[in-house]
């Protein structure tokens, strides 16, 4: 009976320590955006890494491909 009444507790303080997480990211507001820069595909690098895989006999799926910021800023 012990060790119900142990598993009880140890699940009970689980869920309650779940529930009292202070996450201050969560609540922080948004970066704001900038509009000197535009963000997109980095297509050389995408382009060198589907030409090794196409040589190794690889598929590549891209699921996030990786991005780059560029400076839209005019001088």
């Amino acid at each position: 009976m012990n060790v119900i009444r142990l598993a009880v507790c140890i699940g009970a303080a689980s869920a309650l320590a779940g529930c009292t997480t202070d996450n201050q990211l969560a609540r922080a507001a948004p970066a704001a955006s900038s509009s000197s820069h535009s963000i997109v595909t980095d297509s050389l690098y995408v382009a060198r890494v589907e030409a090794i895989a196409r040589r190794r006999g690889i598929g590549v799926t891209w699921v996030n491909p990786p991005v780059k910021r560029l400076d839209t800023a005019k001088n």
